[in-house]
C-alpha cells in the first residue's frame, strides 16, 4: 500500500521571501521523504486552496499544518479539507514545541537584553496557552527574560510591550516574513527585528524534523 500523501499545509502570502522559505521548506521535506508525495496547499492569499487540493489527492491523506499554534485556520479549514477527502486525518500544528524554541534561541545573542516573542494572536481560546507555552519554553533557553506580546486580537500588543521595554529585541513567532512580520515592524519601529523562524538562509534541520515527525505520527 502507498505511504498516505503529505498535504503541508502553511497561511499564505504576498510576500516573496516568505513564499520562498515556505517552498524550500516543504521541498527539504520531500528530500527528507523520498518514498512520500509531498504537496503544498494553502488556507489564504495562495493557490491552491487546501480543501481543492486535498479533494484532488487520491489514497489516504495526512494535512501537517504548517502552522503555529491550534487557532481557526487549524480547527475549522483543515477539517473542513479533511472531510473533503474520503481517508485524511489533520496532525496538530508545529507549535508548541521545543525544537521551534531552540531556532527561536539562536536569534537571541545578548543575553543581557530582554527580549519581546511576538505571536501572531488569534482570537480562538486556544491559541493563548499555546503562545504562552512558545514563551515557556524560550525562557528555559535563554538567559534574556522573555516577554510575550502580539500582534493582534490578543493583548498585550506588541506596541504596549514594546514601550515599556525600550532597549528589548523583538522576536517574532512566526513562520516566515509576509505581513504580521510587517507589522511588528511597524508595531515596534525603535525596536531591532530578528527573522522569523524560516529567515531565507534555508531551513532549520529541527523544523524538517519536525513536520517529518507530524506527518510520521498521524501515518503510524
Amino acid at each position: 500500500m502507498p505511504a498516505p500523501t503529505l498535504l503541508a499545509v502553511s497561511h499564505g502570502t504576498d510576500s516573496t521571501r516568505g513564499a520562498a522559505a515556505i517552498a524550500e521548506l516543504v521541498a527539504r521535506v520531500a528530500a527528507r521523504l523520498p518514498d512520500v508525495d509531498v504537496r503544498a496547499a494553502f488556507v489564504d492569499v495562495q493557490e491552491p486552496d487546501a480543501t481543492a487540493a486535498a479533494s484532488a489527492i487520491d489514497g489516504p491523506l495526512v494535512i501537517v499544518p504548517l502552522l503555529l499554534s491550534t487557532g481557526f485556520h487549524v480547527r475549522v479549514d483543515l477539517q473542513a479539507a479533511a472531510a473533503a477527502h474520503p481517508s485524511a486525518s489533520v496532525t496538530s500544528p508545529l507549535g508548541p514545541d521545543a525544537r521551534l524554541a531552540e531556532v527561536l534561541a539562536t536569534r537571541i545573542i545578548d543575553p543581557r537584553r530582554p527580549v519581546i516573542l511576538a505571536a501572531a494572536g488569534s482570537r480562538d481560546p486556544a491559541s493563548a496557552p499555546a503562545c504562552e507555552q512558545a514563551a515557556a519554553l524560550l525562557r528555559e533557553r535563554v538567559a534574556a527574560p522573555v516577554h510575550l506580546a502580539y500582534l493582534a486580537a490578543r493583548r498585550p500588543s506588541l506596541t504596549e510591550v514594546a514601550a515599556q521595554h525600550p532597549d528589548a529585541l523583538v522576536v517574532p513567532y512566526l513562520l516566515a516574513h509576509g505581513f504580521f512580520h510587517d507589522l511588528a515592524a511597524r508595531a515596534a519601529p525603535d525596536h531591532d527585528l530578528a527573522e522569523p523562524l524560516l529567515d531565507g538562509t534555508g531551513a532549520p534541520d529541527a523544523i524538517i524534523d519536525l513536520v517529518v515527525d507530524r506527518y510520521a505520527s498521524a501515518r503510524g
